[in-house]
């Protein structure tokens, strides 16, 4: 008898992009790649905390290097994306956050939100893409979303708005993109302790609203995200596409 051989969660030789990577979920993801095999190219605006990352992720003996990119500023991504060498990985992790009551919502509050989590998202998965397909060899492009993606939050009507957007603008780049061998999900966390989240966890309130959501009795880190993205980088995950890996504690289970 011949036994089914389990695919690898192995990365080695691919080249990922993590975006956001400077702290929280964003950096979890670049060094859970990294210690997968996969060199990895840590984005964000600011240099100082890439810098400081990978020269860390190095002196554990990975590879990792630094781009500065701002993912709102769409030419420059489609730009710098050009100019590298194809990914075979893209991770999403640049999200912001400003939460206020629907009918205290500014126009300004929620252009921002948008502008982030859904304008510049859409654009930086398409120019992973281009590449994807350039190269001929397919990959997996992972956003990180929210559980609010597929249920709604107290304060957190634009949040959850642009989060149900990321969803459906997955959904559509899978049907389009597969034909290319070019997988596209996201992960979905629950509440976890990054400085996105220090205002919510400093509200007792809300400590006690989330903890009374969640069916494991604990708060979200961010090594309970760290699995699930190479889960979804590597051949283990190789027919998932369009989906969404809900990491939330059991929140939506209800």
């Amino acid at each position: 008898m011949k036994l089914p051989s389990t695919p690898s969660f192995r990365l080695d030789n691919r080249r990922a992009l993590v975006a956001g990577a400077s702290s929280g979920i964003g950096l979890g993801c670049a060094v859970a790649l990294a210690e997968a095999g996969a060199e990895v190219t840590l984005a964000a605006r600011r240099i100082e905390p890439l810098e400081e990352a990978v020269a860390a992720l190095r002196a554990a003996g990975h590879k990792a290097q630094a781009m500065v990119l701002d993912i709102t500023d769409v030419d420059a991504v489609k730009a710098q994306l050009s100019a590298s060498e194809p990914f075979d990985v893209m991770v999403n992790s640049a999200g912001l956050a400003r939460h206020t009551p629907a009918l205290a919502t500014e126009p300004d509050d929620y252009d921002a939100v948008m502008n982030v989590n859904v304008r510049a998202a859409y654009f930086l998965s398409v120019a992973a893409a281009h590449g994807m397909k350039q190269a001929g060899k397919g990959g997996s492009i992972i956003n990180i979303s929210s559980q609010m993606a597929h249920v709604g939050g107290i304060d957190r009507a634009v949040y959850a708005a642009s989060k149900h957007a990321v969803e459906g603008m997955t959904k559509s780049m899978a049907i389009e993109w597969g034909e290319h061998e070019i997988r596209i999900n996201t992960i979905c966390p629950t509440f976890i302790k990054t400085p996105l989240t220090e205002q919510t966890f400093s509200n007792p309130e809300r400590v006690a609203w989330i903890k009374s959501k969640l069916k494991l009795p604990r708060i979200g880190e961010v090594e309970d995200i760290m699995g699930a993205v190479v889960f979804l980088a590597s051949d283990a995950s190789a027919l998932i596409t369009g989906s969404s890996l809900l990491i939330d504690g059991g929140w939506t289970a209800d």
